[in-house]
């Protein structure tokens, strides 16, 4: 095979995420080549991609053969173990020098391994999160590439040119080192669930508590996508509460039971931030509402237990409550990003992976799930200060927190008081309530500390740790 015939780039894994993004490759006039076993997927992508340099192969060695050296190719595996299985088949039939990338979802900490590894073999190899689902892979994503950076700068031509724009950049940068890439994506992901039990929480809040219909509900979304909340989720979200399933008159949301799944990276999100004791409560939460939603047979018993009234509508006025709703909506959702902003700096720290988090706010403004206009005020914020301690230490931010606190307060108290769960919300506003507080009452628990277990104490103004024998000695 000459080298006329060669292709620039390899994709394993011809899913739905890889056969697109081999497919946006293509269009932006680079040769690709997939290899899967299933020979299907390979011919589905020839099918899609016929007028450009695509090929399918369902054999691994016809497929490395296929590609000009130092080969790059990319693995779309599930995270886990199929990752390193796939490593280990590749590994035989590539030469030193080579470059690998896992553009999956792994956990980090397998990152840093196969890192190490990797290198000890003599290959380049990066971890690369990327965000925007099966549209963003076709069209544009976000991409975190983070690792060996001279395999980044290789494959910077093909990474800036299939990733979305916003205002002509392409959302790629690099992330930082090691397992940099994909600690980020993860963190991306942590906030995207803590966006999306928001999002549910408001529609409970307008369907249980306002009785506003589907429609109502549609054109709500709609108006605040219009606006300062414009973002994917809440765009999509209105999206929902327009379809229909063929021959049927009503939402095909109302079909669906309210069993959420997840495939792990809120649970891992969680996971880091209290080994980086960066408290994340917004997203904990969220992620221990889908464990909740799975318990439906445990949540219907309970129902016939602690059943009360009906609730009935919200006795307020409607027009100023959807007010409230919407400051309350951005107050969570900044407090939300100010939690994963705050732990990605904690983690560029104690990983030392050197991450600029005015980059990661720029690259997520386009092609990524959680991209939104706020995330431009995130950009600016670091801009101006790139040693920013804390999002909410920004003037710019602190002036909308102050703007929208009373809508929050309102929203949560009514809520609770007419029996409606706002978990994620309440956790956003009482982080912020302990975050602003000069003074935490954790002087208390100290000496609790120090009464039971003898864990000593500090104080005010003097230097040292102190214990107390809090009762006599019987």
């Amino acid at each position: 095979m000459s080298d006329q015939q060669k292709y620039n780039f390899g994709m394993i894994g011809l899913g739905t995420m890889g056969r697109n993004l081999l497919l946006n490759i293509g269009d932006h006039g680079f040769a690709g080549a997939g290899y899967d076993k299933d020979a299907s997927k390979g011919v589905l992508l020839e099918e899609e991609g016929k007028d450009i340099k695509v090929k399918g192969f369902s054999d691994v060695k016809e497929f490395i053969a296929s590609l000009t050296t130092p080969r790059a190719v990319m693995m779309l595996v599930p995270a886990g173990k199929i990752v390193d299985s796939v490593i280990e088949e590749l590994l035989p039939l590539l030469d030193r020098g080579d470059i690998l990338i896992d553009g999956g979802n792994s956990h980090f900490v397998d990152t840093n391994r196969r890192v190490d590894y990797l290198e000890s073999q003599g290959f380049h190899f990066f971890g690369m999160g990327i965000s925007g689902g099966e549209e963003g892979a076709r069209r544009g994503p976000s991409i975190m590439p983070g690792g060996d950076k001279e395999a980044y700068n290789v494959m910077k031509p093909i990474l800036e040119a299939i990733a979305a724009k916003v205002d002509g950049s392409p959302c790629v940068t690099y992330i930082g080192r090691g397992s940099a890439g994909h600690f980020v994506k993860m963190v991306h992901n942590g906030i995207e669930y803590g966006l999306m039990q928001l999002i549910s929480e408001t529609y409970e809040i307008l369907k249980t508590g306002l009785k506003l219909d589907d429609d109502s509900i549609q054109q709500l979304f709609e108006k605040w996508n219009n606006g300062r909340l414009q973002s994917f989720l809440i765009d999509i979200t209105k999206d929902i509460f327009k379809y229909k399933a063929p021959g049927t008159d009503h939402l095909l949301l109302d079909d669906i039971k309210d069993e959420a799944r997840a495939k792990g990276t809120g649970k891992w999100t969680s996971q880091a931030a209290m080994d980086l004791q960066s408290p994340i409560p917004t997203i904990d939460t969220a992620v221990a509402m889908r464990d909740l939603s799975k318990y439906k047979a445990l949540r219907e018993k309970a129902a016939t237990l602690y059943s009360e009234t009906e609730t009935s509508k919200l006795d307020v006025d409607q027009e100023a409550f959807l007010a409230e709703l919407e400051e309350a909506f951005y107050f969570a959702m900044i407090i939300t990003y100010a939690q994963g902003m705050q732990m990605l700096s904690n983690a560029s720290v104690e990983y030392n992976y050197g991450l600029n988090l005015s980059e990661i706010a720029k690259i997520w403004r386009g092609g990524c799930i959680i991209r939104s206009s706020f995330l431009n005020d995130i950009y600016n914020a670091y801009v101006k200060d790139n040693g920013l301690a804390h999002l909410l230490l920004d003037d710019n931010v602190a002036k909308i927190v102050n703007e929208t606190t009373s809508g929050v307060r309102s929203v949560i108290s009514t809520a609770i008081s007419n029996g409606i769960a706002v978990p994620a919300f309440a956790a956003s506003l009482s982080y912020f309530d302990a975050f602003r507080s000069k003074r935490m009452l954790s002087n208390l628990i100290q000496a609790q500390r120090d009464f039971f277990g003898a864990h000593t104490y500090e104080l005010i103004g003097k230097e040292g740790v102190f214990h107390t024998q809090w009762v006599p000695k019987i």
